[in-house]
């Protein structure tokens, strides 16, 4: 087996994204590179502002969504998978440039559902990834193919939510 692995956080429960930038987290606390893209989010939340003060950290300014994709007219959709594939070749050629000990790739899977990127060329991503560390994929509805290619995969399953009493998303916890 590969010293560099695949891990996929996945399932419907809180914590996906926190898994995976925890273990952004942790390489950074050894001074590793690490490159860190997301998919389907708009870049604002906490844990991106703060692991941009590492300076081992790479954020990857990819595509970002305008809205929820199911709202979206059929040619917004198409833009957004344009958008999404063509991010997806720019965030493999940033890859090959910082070689990073860990990549996380938050919601691809939910990006790979929803069609905006080809899984073909997910895994292209993932492979180029593992050519220099450990890769990450986050989000619900992970393919089994995903699955299949994974090393480690943790299923996060909600019990109790808040969410489920009427609590909106907050600030510092959700996002």
């Amino acid at each position: 087996m590969s010293q560099h692995l695949l891990h996929v956080y996945t399932g419907d429960g809180k914590g996906k994204t926190t898994a995976g930038m925890g273990l952004a987290l942790r390489m950074l606390g050894y001074k590793k590179p690490v490159v860190i893209a997301q998919f389907m989010k708009d870049g604002k939340s906490g844990e991106i502002k703060a692991l941009a003060t590492f300076d081992t950290a790479t954020l990857f300014e990819g595509a970002r969504m305008k809205g929820f994709f199911g709202r979206m007219t059929p040619d917004q959709q198409e833009e957004a998978r344009q958008e999404h594939q063509e991010s997806l070749a720019r965030l493999t050629a940033l890859i090959h440039e910082v070689k990073p000990a860990l990549t996380v790739m938050d919601e691809l899977n939910v990006a790979i559902v929803m069609g905006l990127v080809r899984i073909e060329d997910a895994f292209d991503t993932i492979d180029a990834a593992l050519q220099y560390g450990d890769a990450v994929v986050t989000g619900r509805y992970a393919p089994d193919k995903m699955l299949e290619k994974a090393h480690y995969v943790s299923r996060i399953a909600p019990e109790k939510h808040p969410f489920n009493e009427g609590v909106q998303a907050r600030k510092g916890i959700e996002f």
